[in-house]
């Protein structure tokens, strides 16, 4: 295999990676198009960049550090939708109007040996979702379960991050929260459930583990933003407009349309299934815990508190059998799931979370895709934060693409 660099000059770049017999070497699961309106920004450039903007609002160090990892997590796995490009949105908006606090810190309101209820105090859910999931995995490491339920926090990130905690200490991790309503429950029209994600992250001898992460709306709201940064239209049966009508355009949805749930408009492909799945995180992830639930959540430009939560669960495999044994039955499990007949239209047969960790590490070595109108909005960001040194070093190491 050899890789062929092209530098055009300081600040474009063309990159071919390719094998000997002419195939990718690396991959992304969505590569930047068009390819001239983007850059390449190194990842620990733009990490520096996020810890930094959260620090500019009084969060401590090791509580940016926590809540840039989630956000910089995103955009190497690909998931664009809930990466910097939130930064404004999710973030400095409901922190600037002090609807959300600058911290992640929480209180234990009730606990037992395998349960906790915490209080997010208000505070950034990307921080408070990562202690109250370590809060999951000792207990569940003293009791083989853990699970704790998070009132009054506010958007978390993406649902997988905070799985992947578990995971990563050898433990299985369920992760859910709920959201301020943007999806249109089955057979009716307009916002008044949230996009609710559910997420499941399985360790494994070798990486990547198994994730599975996924709303129970077709797409996340990230995605209909994304489509309007790029003035893009999107998959008819996405999301509806205001009047129940399925739509292409993004502004229908984005402004006063809602998204549809997992399995579409009505029941003839099941979408009341995705409706079943998305009460059933509001329930685990807002009633349970007495947070927000359905139209009592709110979004985090709305000038309220986002009253969002989360349900966090952690098994400790080897409670129930030795950890080796369990990596060889799932290497078993991939292997078998590997060997099915490839549709001929398919490219490949997937894992759950492969895709996301191919475009990490393809990503770790050639830099995150940032899209001009993100670069504009972190430089007016950094103006209004006294923070523009770090933008300043965005500038200087990123590099353009070229089509």
């Amino acid at each position: 295999m050899h890789t062929t660099l092209t530098i055009v000059n300081k600040t474009h770049i063309i990159i071919q990676l390719r094998d000997i017999k002419g195939e990718k070497m690396l991959y992304e699961k969505k590569r930047p198009e068009p390819p001239e309106e983007y850059y390449r920004v190194p990842v620990d450039v733009l990490k520096e960049y996020t810890i930094e903007f959260f620090k500019a609002f009084g969060v401590c160090d090791r509580d940016a550090e926590i809540a840039a990892d989630v956000i910089i997590t995103a955009d190497l796995f690909g998931i664009e939708s809930h990466g910097v490009q939130r930064l404004r949105r999710y973030y400095y908006t409901p922190l600037a109007k002090g609807v959300i606090k600058p911290h992640g810190n929480i209180s234990i309101v009730k606990e037992g040996p395998t349960y906790a209820v915490v209080d997010g105090n208000n505070g950034i859910g990307l921080i408070i979702g990562v202690k109250a999931m370590r809060i999951a995995i000792k207990k569940a490491k003293k009791s083989g379960v853990g699970f704790v339920l998070v009132r009054n926090s506010s958007h978390y990130g993406i649902a997988g991050y905070h799985a992947k905690v578990a995971s990563d200490n050898g433990l299985i991790g369920i992760s859910m929260t709920n959201s301020q309503p943007l999806v249109a429950y089955t057979n009716t029209i307009g916002r008044n459930i949230g996009t609710n994600p559910i997420a499941v992250a399985i360790p494994t001898k070798n990486p990547p583990p198994i994730l599975v992460d996924m709303a129970t709306s077709i797409v996340p709201m990230g995605k209909i933003e994304v489509a309007l940064r790029l003035e893009k239209e999107i998959p008819l049966g996405w999301g509806m407009n205001e009047r129940g009508e399925l739509t292409k355009n993004p502004k229908d949805i984005f402004h006063g349309g809602a998204l549809l749930p997992l399995g579409g408009l009505g029941e003839t492909l099941g979408g009341h299934k995705g409706s079943c799945l998305a009460i059933l995180v509001d329930i685990l992830s807002g009633v349970l815990p007495k947070s927000g639930w359905g139209a009592n959540v709110y979004s985090p430009s709305s000038g309220r508190s986002p009253k969002v939560g989360h349900f966090f669960m952690a098994i400790d495999i080897e409670k129930v059998m030795p950890i080796e044994e369990f990596y060889s039955l799932i290497e078993a499990y991939k292997k078998y799931i590997k060997g099915l007949k490839k549709h001929p239209n398919a490219d490949r047969i997937w894992i759950p979370g492969e895709k996301s960790w191919r475009t990490m590490t393809t990503r770790m070595k050639l830099g995150i895709p940032i899209h001009i109108s993100v670069m504009k909005e972190l430089e007016e960001i950094s103006r209004e934060l006294g923070i523009k040194e770090y933008y300043e070093k965005i500038k200087r190491n990123a590099k353009r693409l070229l089509s």
